[in-house]
Protein backbone atom coordinates (compact mmCIF):
# COMPACT_ATOMS: atom_id res chain seq x y z
CA UNK A 1 0.00 0.00 0.00
CA UNK A 2 1.52 3.39 -0.91
CA UNK A 3 0.12 6.63 1.01
CA UNK A 4 0.23 9.95 -0.35
CA UNK A 5 -0.01 12.46 3.16
CA UNK A 6 -0.66 16.20 3.83
CA UNK A 7 1.55 18.46 5.59
CA UNK A 8 1.13 19.66 8.99
CA UNK A 9 3.04 22.73 10.17
CA UNK A 10 6.64 23.55 9.40
CA UNK A 11 8.16 20.23 6.93
CA UNK A 12 6.36 17.64 9.45
CA UNK A 13 3.68 15.77 7.58
CA UNK A 14 0.82 13.45 9.19
CA UNK A 15 0.84 9.94 8.02
CA UNK A 16 -1.86 9.21 9.74
CA UNK A 17 -2.45 6.18 12.37
CA UNK A 18 0.40 3.64 13.51
CA UNK A 19 -2.59 1.07 13.55
CA UNK A 20 -2.76 1.06 9.96
CA UNK A 21 1.13 -0.85 9.78
CA UNK A 22 0.84 -4.12 11.88
CA UNK A 23 3.65 -4.47 14.40
CA UNK A 24 6.56 -6.09 12.69
CA UNK A 25 5.63 -4.39 9.48
CA UNK A 26 6.43 -1.60 7.72
CA UNK A 27 4.77 0.30 4.81
CA UNK A 28 5.72 2.71 2.13
CA UNK A 29 4.47 6.69 1.85
CA UNK A 30 5.52 9.18 -1.08
CA UNK A 31 6.11 12.42 0.43
CA UNK A 32 7.31 15.72 -1.93
CA UNK A 33 9.00 12.76 -4.40
CA UNK A 34 10.26 11.12 -1.94
CA UNK A 35 9.28 6.68 -0.90
CA UNK A 36 9.87 6.86 2.60
CA UNK A 37 9.69 3.18 5.12
CA UNK A 38 7.90 3.37 7.91
CA UNK A 39 7.95 0.78 10.09
CA UNK A 40 6.34 -0.33 13.26
CA UNK A 41 8.53 -2.37 15.47
CA UNK A 42 7.07 -4.90 18.01
CA UNK A 43 7.96 -2.81 20.95
CA UNK A 44 5.70 -0.05 19.16
CA UNK A 45 8.64 2.26 18.14
CA UNK A 46 8.48 4.19 15.22
CA UNK A 47 11.34 4.17 12.83
CA UNK A 48 11.40 5.72 8.75
CA UNK A 49 13.99 5.55 6.29
CA UNK A 50 14.58 5.99 2.49
CA UNK A 51 12.06 2.87 0.94
CA UNK A 52 15.02 1.04 -1.46
CA UNK A 53 18.37 -0.54 -0.24
CA UNK A 54 21.15 1.66 -1.01
CA UNK A 55 22.69 -2.09 -2.49
CA UNK A 56 19.79 -3.52 -5.03
CA UNK A 57 17.21 -0.87 -4.55
CA UNK A 58 15.02 -3.69 -2.73
CA UNK A 59 11.97 -2.43 -1.38
CA UNK A 60 12.85 -2.03 2.52
CA UNK A 61 9.06 -2.68 3.51
CA UNK A 62 9.28 -6.01 2.48
CA UNK A 63 12.01 -6.97 4.54
CA UNK A 64 12.74 -9.19 7.68
CA UNK A 65 12.42 -6.61 10.99
CA UNK A 66 13.38 -7.72 14.18
CA UNK A 67 13.65 -5.25 17.29
CA UNK A 68 15.26 -2.35 15.35
CA UNK A 69 17.30 -4.27 12.82
CA UNK A 70 16.00 -4.55 9.41
CA UNK A 71 17.23 -7.27 6.77
CA UNK A 72 16.64 -6.02 3.30
CA UNK A 73 14.89 -8.98 1.55
CA UNK A 74 17.11 -9.06 -1.82
CA UNK A 75 20.30 -9.85 -0.25
CA UNK A 76 20.13 -9.90 3.64
CA UNK A 77 21.94 -6.70 4.14
CA UNK A 78 21.23 -5.32 7.75
CA UNK A 79 20.28 -2.28 9.11
CA UNK A 80 20.12 -0.35 12.26
CA UNK A 81 17.00 1.27 12.09
CA UNK A 82 17.68 3.91 14.82
CA UNK A 83 20.84 5.07 12.26
CA UNK A 84 20.58 3.66 9.15
CA UNK A 85 24.03 1.86 9.60
CA UNK A 86 24.47 -0.73 7.94
CA UNK A 87 25.68 -3.48 10.58
CA UNK A 88 28.88 -4.66 8.08
CA UNK A 89 29.89 -0.76 7.48
CA UNK A 90 28.70 -0.68 4.12
CA UNK A 91 26.26 2.44 2.64
CA UNK A 92 23.55 3.37 5.36
CA UNK A 93 20.15 4.36 5.07
CA UNK A 94 18.84 7.70 4.94
CA UNK A 95 16.61 7.93 8.08
CA UNK A 96 13.82 10.47 9.19
CA UNK A 97 12.96 11.88 12.42
CA UNK A 98 9.28 10.39 13.07
CA UNK A 99 7.22 10.78 16.67
CA UNK A 100 3.94 9.70 17.47
CA UNK A 101 1.27 12.40 18.48
CA UNK A 102 -0.64 11.73 21.51
CA UNK A 103 -3.53 10.56 19.43
CA UNK A 104 -1.34 7.41 18.06
CA UNK A 105 -0.72 9.67 14.56
CA UNK A 106 2.36 9.08 12.70
CA UNK A 107 3.94 12.19 12.34
CA UNK A 108 7.21 12.49 9.93
CA UNK A 109 9.71 15.41 9.88
CA UNK A 110 12.28 15.99 6.48
CA UNK A 111 13.98 18.19 8.00
CA UNK A 112 16.59 20.57 6.28
CA UNK A 113 16.73 18.52 3.36
CA UNK A 114 13.98 20.15 1.45
CA UNK A 115 14.50 22.35 -1.64
CA UNK A 116 14.15 25.81 -1.01
CA UNK A 117 11.39 26.37 -3.04
CA UNK A 118 8.97 23.75 -1.01
CA UNK A 119 10.58 25.22 2.63
CA UNK A 120 7.72 27.36 4.52
CA UNK A 121 7.80 30.64 4.26
CA UNK A 122 9.32 32.44 7.78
Amino acid sequence: MTTTCEPLASTEFNLGPLDQIPAGEGREFHILGRQIAVFHARSGAVYATQALCPHREGSLIDGLMGASTLICPMHAWKFDLSTGEHLSGECPLTTYAVRLDETGQILLKLGDTLPQDLRPME
